[in-house]
């Protein structure tokens, strides 16, 4: 871990920031439960229509990355 509260640099040149994980955790956790709002607001302690929000702004980001063409 760096001295400034980030870890080291993974693949991709990205840094792993505490909120990259977060993000990463939270859309991963839709992806899995097929992005039901109500397993997001159990599981990550967040309000009903936050969690509506992550869910949505997750099944697009699933969309834009499924329309990309394989590298």
């Amino acid at each position: 871990m760096a001295d400034d509260g980030r870890a080291a640099p993974r693949r991709g040149g990205q840094t792993a920031t505490l909120e990259r994980l977060r993000v990463d955790r939270q859309l991963e956790e839709t992806h899995t439960h097929y992005a039901e709002p109500l397993h997001l607001a159990l599981v990550f302690g967040i309000d009903e229509k936050t969690a509506i929000r992550y869910a949505e702004s997750a099944c697009v980001l699933l969309d834009e990355a499924a329309d990309q063409p394989l590298q």
